[in-house]
């Protein structure tokens, strides 16, 4: 129970790497905060957490809207009495096309949900966990880019995973006298139901082609992580264990991004 009396919120997790996150630090002790702006998702995530033995409430909000967020911060807060651990994890993959296709509306979406919705999340969060004297938080960003940039027609998208690094090694330094740690996740080809919801158009005109060994993959083949293995990883970088870690991107990848 590494995590006992603490409180954590986690963005995104009605699916995927939010969800086993979620699940796997309230397994640690943590009352979860499980947010996301589909409710039947995250009405299911705390159900799984309930029946497990852990503590959750559901969270419904946008997280691209500052007032929805804040109230959710606020909501959390009330219920369980102090915020910890952060976990800005939602974000969307939107529309993967030309630069001269993709349309304003949709770079928007994608920059105010990616960007502006982990800032509000950190921003309405950190007074909080100040409150608490430290805490940590962790960002989920990508391998494309930071590491790799070969994903056609992937540019609002990588534009949003670079800033989120940036974002990362800025508040490193800001929130390092409140003993507040910033790291951020950089996880490769996992498997999430993110593919899912992305949408793409003509991005084979923006494809550079890239030779890659056989399988693309070089620790695991065509064989992708899995949303768990970023849950551990998540786990590690917000307990004590990690205590001396902050600014700190870890790509969980199989060495994926290491091949261009």
């Amino acid at each position: 129970m590494e995590l006992q009396g603490k409180v954590v919120l986690v963005t995104g997790a009605g699916s995927g790497i939010g969800k086993a996150a979620a699940a796997r630090l309230a397994r640690e002790g943590a009352s979860v905060g499980v947010l996301s702006r589909t409710e039947d998702e995250i009405q299911a995530t705390v159900r799984e957490i309930e029946q497990a033995g852990g503590q959750a409430i559901p969270l419904v909000a946008d997280i691209s809207d500052a007032g929805q967020m804040r109230q959710a911060v606020e909501r959390l807060v009330e219920t369980y009495g102090r915020l910890d651990i952060v976990f800005a994890n939602a974000g969307i993959n939107g529309v993967w096309a030309p630069i001269d296709e993709l349309q304003p509306e949709e770079w928007d979406k994608t920059i105010a949900i990616n960007l502006r919705g982990t800032y509000l999340t950190i921003h309405c969060s950190v007074p909080h966990l100040k409150q608490a004297g430290g805490g940590a938080i962790v960002i989920t960003a990508s391998i494309n880019g930071t590491r790799t940039f070969t994903s056609s027609g992937a540019t609002a998208y990588s534009c949003t995973k670079a800033a989120q690094l940036a974002m990362t090694q800025m508040l490193a330094l800001e929130l390092a006298k409140h003993r507040i740690r910033v790291n951020v996740v950089c996880p490769g080809k996992i498997e999430t139901e993110i593919e899912e919801s992305t949408t793409h158009r003509s991005s084979e005109e923006a494809e550079v082609p890239a030779e890659y060994p056989e399988g693309n993959i070089p620790l695991t083949g065509k064989e992708p992580g899995t949303s768990d293995e970023v849950a551990e990883l998540v786990l590690f970088l917000v307990s004590d264990r990690s205590r001396h870690i902050t600014g700190t991107p870890v790509w969980i990848d199989g060495g994926q991004s290491l091949l261009v």
